[in-house]
Order: structure tokens, then sequence, then C-alpha cells
């Protein structure tokens, strides 16, 4: 993306939101729009795709602290108003004040002033620009990698995405981005990934966490019960005797796998209390109640509340 597309598009109106929104509202908003554009939710509206991309793509930029106040200062510089002096465009002037956060070649203003004057200056070949993108892929894909394709700048541009991928991260692909106007390597493609949330499965570092429903009876008796893996598989762990609801048990090596290594499943035990009883089950809790009246469960909670 060069610095005039900067100066022609307005990101906080793609998104709905104000120039002084902070990181959360404008995640917000992203995925708000996210979700009702997408393809997969508008199959065919073509008119919704291109929408679909350009939300991506002010995400992309107003979500990195730096692209957007870089964003911010271009656009503040005085609209869509394009320049050109002595054969060199505004962007290539630019390209050198902000490419990644830095002046390119020997920098200064008169790199500047030569491009945009025609001056005695010469900066040597200019880097193209960075492009920024967001993808939205799924849980699963991102646990297990996958490669995805964007149309960039009128190319389709696929890359594999690091398995264990993280919601927020950034991905730099080398050599993807604006093509350079004098000879200079190409910009990258700097992409922002999105992953949606799973029903069942939430990510904690490389483990992975999932609640698990047990009956009273199961949780009081003890039982062997099946937990749902990722993979699609199940795993049989054991609840113990007395367990409690809250109570977390490990099954390892059943996590996200990562270079650091693979993860554990964390299943959180869940005791759902039935909301319909026959005579006979109420009979038999009616005795249990009577056997446990003495009990001393809430016995911590009144010392705790009389400190």
């Amino acid at each position: 993306m060069t610095s005039q597309d900067w100066f022609n598009k307005d990101f906080y109106a793609t998104l709905g939101v104000s120039r002084e929104a902070d990181d959360t509202a404008i995640k917000k908003a992203y995925r708000k729009l996210a979700r009702q554009l997408h393809p997969d939710a508008k199959p065919g509206d073509t008119k919704a795709e291109a929408r679909f991309k350009e939300v991506g793509e002010a995400y992309a930029v107003l979500s990195d602290p730096e692209q957007r106040r870089q964003y911010d200062a271009i656009r503040a510089m005085g609209g869509g108003a394009r320049f050109s002096a002595g054969g060199a465009g505004f962007e290539d002037a630019f390209a050198g004040m902000f490419r990644g956060g830095r002046r390119t070649g020997r920098g200064g203003v008169e790199d500047m002033l030569g491009n945009l004057f025609g001056g005695g200056y010469s900066m040597g070949p200019i880097p193209g620009s960075d492009i920024a993108a967001a993808v939205e892929v799924s849980f699963r894909q991102a646990a297990e990698g996958a490669t995805v394709t964007l149309d960039v700048g009128g190319r389709n541009v696929a890359t594999r995405l690091p398995v264990g991928v993280r919601d927020g991260q950034r991905i730099r692909v080398r050599g993807k981005g604006q093509a350079s106007r004098n000879g200079g390597p190409a910009g990258d493609l700097v992409l922002t990934v999105h992953v949606s949330e799973h029903p069942v499965f939430k990510a904690d570092g490389t483990n992975l966490r999932v609640r698990l429903p047990v009956s009273f009876a199961e949780a009081t008796l003890g039982a062997e019960v099946e937990v749902p893996t990722l993979d699609g598989n199940r795993v049989k762990v054991k609840i113990p005797a007395g367990t409690s609801s809250g109570t977390t048990l490990r099954v390892k090596g059943r996590g996200l796998q990562a270079k650091s290594g693979t993860g554990d499943l964390l299943a959180t035990v869940e005791v759902r209390v039935p909301s319909k009883l026959s005579p006979k089950a109420r009979e038999a809790l009616g005795a249990l109640a009577d056997e446990t009246a003495d009990s001393t469960i809430r016995a911590d909670l009144y010392k705790a509340a009389s400190q």
C-alpha cells in the first residue's frame, strides 16, 4: 500500500470507529464486521467480499501502533492531493520517511527534497512499501497450521501459517508487498491473523482447555469418562471420587503442537445437577441428605467470613 492510498482511505470510517478509539474498540468493531461480511457467511456476494477485504486492510493498519501512527501523520498532512515534481512521486518521498519507521538510503531532508523537486540528490533504489492485510482462520486451522491465499493488489499470494498461530499475531511475508518503482527490492506483506473462537476448546499457551460436564453421581462416586480432543478423537480420564466443580484434570501431550513441544489437555470439571428427578431418585437423594446432614461443607466459608 502506498502513502497516496492512505491519503485516500479513511480506515476509521471503514471500521465505524472514531479517531480516538482505543485498541479494544477497534478490535471489537473489526470482529463484528468480519463475522457479518465473511465469505462463508455471504457466499457469492462480491460486494460483501470486497467490503470484507477493506475491513481487513483497515484493521491491519489501525491495530498496529507504528502503522497507525504513520497513517495518522500522513492523513493529517492534507488529504488526497497528489504531488509530483521532477518525475518523482509523493509515495517515493514518503517511502523514505516511513519505511519501517526509519529513513531509507542516506536519509534526511535532502533525500526527500531531491525526490519532490528534482534536485541533485540521489537516494538510490527505494524499497517498495509494505502492504498490511488481515486474514481470519478457524481455531482448528490456527492449531494445525494452514495455507491461506489472499488477493494483494490484484495478485494471489499464498502463505503458510505456522502451527499454533495466535489471535492477533502478525506474520511478515518477505517480498510480497508493493513493488519498487526504481529497481529496489519489493516490500513485505504484513499479515494480521484473526483466529475464530471454538465452541469447545480454548487455547492457553500450548495447552488446550475444555469444560467437562459430569453428573452428581460421577463426581461423588468417581468414574471414568471420555473427553474430546482437537484431532476428533476422545481420551478417557478418571474422575476421582468426591471431585468438586472447578477441579482441573490434566491429560499429558494432547494439547497444541509447537516448536517448544506439545501442550496438555486441561479438562475442568463441571458438576451438573439434574433438573428433574423420578420419585425413586428423589427418595434416594433424600436418604443421602439425611446421612450427610451433619456435614461441615460450609465450615470454611463461615470461618473466612468471620475474619
